[in-house]
């Protein structure tokens, strides 16, 4: 039945759709959304945006004029050809992947700033200030660079898995990258699956006990967050807050360390006590020599 001319748009909303309209149950949650479907290009823009204020923000936080000149400095002296894209980021800085032919390397970016050394405990900064001379906070963040590049160096000659130090320049330091030949970055052991707690404490044993006895350093900061399992066994970074084995603080930072790792397994179900744990790696060779009477 047809209705007359003004009435007939009320066709609409009176009758029932024809049965090949109808649908059936509820909408498939799985369907596209309409728009989606008539402008599909307008997620991917919004993507595209959301990409691009992402990045323009490490650009910002990172690689300012002076840092650009630096990455520019060791591309040049041929440590690597580009930087790829961030591993990790923190308040302190980032690390980056980079390439180098067919290989990949770590490249480590302070931000410059004094915002780098109110996270920095009193020693730490002490020590700087004192193996540095210098005063102003841009000085001390490319001593800071420095400082690890030397520590890991002598980490590598103690035989300590840790990244070897390949350069720096300024408040930039590149690293040997730690993860797969496809270049995927080996994860920190807090965000993976432990299969065999018993092993990874063994393997922390020697490591922190070549750091101590070998290389005579205590790292002073080492929990979980920084220690990355690659094929297997423990690797340990961010060590530039390491002190000297008999730095009158040294104890005291590897016990708390000891008691961070111990804590992180005894939640892995391996229990394992503080005491005998300090023991092991040679906590009874740490802090400074006794007095001479």
């Amino acid at each position: 039945m047809s209705l007359p001319g003004p009435l007939a748009g009320l066709r609409r909303v009176l009758l029932p759709p024809p049965e090949s309209l109808r649908t059936v149950g509820p909408l498939d949650p799985a369907m596209p959304r309409p728009h989606d479907v008539v402008f599909p290009r307008r997620r991917e823009r919004l993507e595209d945006r959301r990409k691009e204020g992402q990045h323009r923000k490490l650009l910002d936080e990172f690689f300012d004029h002076s840092t650009l000149l630096a990455v520019s400095r060791l591309v040049s002296r041929g440590l690597f050809d580009s930087v790829d894209y961030p591993i990790s980021t923190g308040k302190e800085g980032g690390v980056f992947r980079a390439t180098m032919g067919p290989e990949f390397r770590a490249v480590k970016i302070y931000r410059i700033g004094n915002s780098v050394f109110r996270h920095l405990p009193p020693y730490a900064l002490e020590s700087l200030r004192r193996e540095s001379s210098v005063k102003n906070f841009g000085g001390l963040i490319f001593a800071w660079t420095r400082r690890e590049h030397t520590i890991l160096g002598r980490l590598a000659d103690a035989g300590v898995r840790a990244p070897r130090p390949l350069g720096h320049f300024r408040n930039v330091l590149v690293m040997e990258f730690i993860g797969s030949s496809d270049g995927m970055a080996s994860p920190r052991i807090v965000d993976t699956p432990i299969e065999d707690p018993a092993a990874l404490y063994e393997d922390l044993v020697v490591q922190i006990g070549r750091m101590a006895r070998e290389a005579r350093l205590v790292h002073g900061d080492l929990s979980p967050y920084n220690v990355l399992l690659h094929d297997g066994h423990a690797v340990l970074i961010d060590v530039a807050q390491a002190v000297s084995a008999d730095h009158p603080e040294a104890l005291r930072l590897m016990e708390r360390d000891i008691r961070n790792f111990s804590k992180f397994l005894g939640r892995l179900g391996f229990e394992v006590d503080p005491a005998d744990f300090l023991e092991a790696v040679g906590g009874k060779s740490i802090g400074p020599p006794p007095a001479e009477v």
